[in-house]
């Protein structure tokens, strides 16, 4: 069995009164969880986020989707580290937030869990609505918190790329296509051509010249017809 897990975590002041938010996917129910401490930091709310989480999921597979650079580069590269200095770090200072570390460290190692970065405040629907939670409980404002079926929830747990990012890849992934064909225009006149060096020759240095690849038939008429408007 495997958990889909998104955390966020939350503070007003650094200490201030804080909020921790997660979502859980497992098998087919999820489930939200989150909770508030009067005075805290965003560290430990990211940190009680993604333990509370991980305490609240039966799955022995786990992937924790957070936008917490200091959750995962703790608990992926610096954990060893600290442990081997006796909780301390290079510079000799006490680790901070050991009790968590500690805790979430015995979780992960009864558990295969990976961490994954996902962008924080872009769109991302499970880190989204963390943070909704994690505010909520920060702020003292009330919320329910959904309990149930997949079927009955209304956000999307499978997006994990920001909107920003979703729409650089996919423009990307269109630009890397083969040309259907390019359509140059000159003077008014409008040229198909098969190959980009064709149509190169004939709009370089040329001035008010246009061209556009298509990656289509259709794509292609619509160019034809733009150009031929202008």
């Amino acid at each position: 069995m495997k958990a889909i897990i998104f955390t966020d975590g939350s503070s007003r002041g650094n200490p201030g009164p804080g909020g921790w938010g997660a979502v859980i996917l497992e098998e087919d129910v999820v489930r939200e969880l989150g909770g508030r401490e009067s005075s805290t930091t965003n560290n430990r709310m990211e940190l009680t986020a993604a333990l509370e989480a991980l305490t609240h999921t039966k799955a022995k597979e786990v992937v924790v989707h957070t936008d917490s650079s200091y959750l995962i580069s703790g608990i992926t590269l610096w954990i060893s580290g600290w442990k081997k200095n006796n909780w301390q770090t290079k510079a000799k200072e006490d680790v901070l937030n050991r009790d968590l570390w500690e805790a979430l460290d015995e979780l992960v190692s009864d558990k295969k869990v990976s961490f994954e970065k996902v962008s924080g405040h872009a769109g991302v629907p499970g880190n989204e609505r963390c943070d909704v939670i994690a505010t909520s409980y920060a702020d003292n404002v009330s919320i329910d918190l959904y309990d149930g079926k997949i079927s009955s929830y209304s956000i999307d747990l499978t997006q994990t790329v920001s909107t920003d990012a979703s729409k650089k890849k996919k423009s990307s992934q269109k630009n890397s296509q083969p040309a259907y064909s390019y359509i140059s225009g000159v003077g008014g006149v409008v040229v198909v051509h098969h190959s980009w060096e064709e149509c190169k020759a004939r709009v370089h240095g040329v001035s008010g010249a246009r061209f556009k690849k298509s990656m289509n038939e259709e794509d292609e008429k619509n160019i034809i017809n733009e150009f031929k408007k202008q």
